[in-house]
C-alpha cells in the first residue's frame, strides 16, 4: 500500500547519502513496516521536488510522468546493480544498458561558443529539455564512481526487514537508521523469548 511522504514517515538519509547522491536515489523507494510503501517519485510533483532538493533541477522544471517514469526506471536499474554488487552476483545487462545509456544522454563537455562582442567562450547546453537527461547523467555517474571507487565494499543492504534502502557500512552497523537498528532489536529479542510449551 503507498502512502503520500510525511516527514515522520520518510526515514532520515541512509550513511553514505551524504557522500552519494546515488544512494540516496536508489533509497528513493522506502518500503515500510506493515505493507505500507513510499515512492519520493511516485508523482511528476514529487520528482520534481526530489530532484529540486537535490540540486538537479529547478523548482520550476516542470517534470511530466514520462519523466518521472524514466527517473524510477533508472532508480530500479541502479537497485538491480547495487543488489548484483553486494551478492557479488553478476549485473544484469539491461540494468548496465540503462546506466550507460543515461551517462552518455548528456555532454559533459562545455562547448565553445563565440560572442561577436566578447569572443570565444565555453558553456555548457542546458534548454529545459535537457535537466533531466542531466539529472539522468548525473546520477549514473554518481552510481558508476560508487560501484567503481573504494567505498563499494562498504555498499550492504539495511539489515531490518522490511527495509529495503541501502547503506554504506560504518564499522558493524548494518542498519538504514535508527529506527530499522531497533526494529531488528526487538524482533532478536522477541524471538530469543522463551515460547509456553503446549501441556
Amino acid at each position: 500500500m503507498s502512502e503520500t511522504p510525511t516527514a515522520e514517515s520518510v526515514p532520515p538519509p541512509a550513511p553514505g547519502a551524504e557522500e552519494y547522491l546515488a544512494l540516496d536515489f536508489v533509497n528513493s523507494a522506502v518500503a515500510l513496516p506493515g505493507g505500507h510503501f513510499i515512492d519520493l517519485l511516485g508523482t511528476p510533483e514529487a520528482a520534481n521536488r526530489w530532484l529540486t532538493e537535490h540540486g538537479l533541477a529547478p523548482a520550476d522544471a516542470g517534470v511530466r510522468e514520462m519523466c518521472a517514469a524514466q527517473l524510477r526506471s533508472l532508480r530500479e536499474h541502479l537497485r538491480s546493480l547495487f543488489a548484483a554488487r553486494v551478492a557479488g552476483l553478476p549485473a544484469l545487462p539491461a540494468a548496465l544498458s540503462a546506466v550507460n545509456d543515461a551517462l552518455s544522454r548528456a555532454p559533459s563537455a562545455a562547448l565553445l561558443h563565440w560572442d561577436e562582442k566578447s569572443g570565444p567562450y565555453r558553456a555548457a547546453p542546458c534548454p529545459t529539455n535537457e535537466i533531466l537527461d542531466r539529472a539522468l547523467a548525473a546520477l549514473a555517474a554518481n552510481a558508476a564512481d560508487l560501484l567503481t571507487g573504494p567505498d563499494a565494499d562498504r555498499l550492504t543492504g539495511c539489515g531490518s526487514t522490511p527495509c529495503n534502502r541501502y547503506l554504506l557500512r560504518h564499522g558493524r552497523r548494518q542498519w538504514c537508521s535508527t529506527r530499522c537498528g531497533d526494529r531488528a532489536r526487538a524482533a532478536r529479542a522477541y524471538a530469543r523469548r522463551p515460547r509456553p510449551t503446549a501441556g
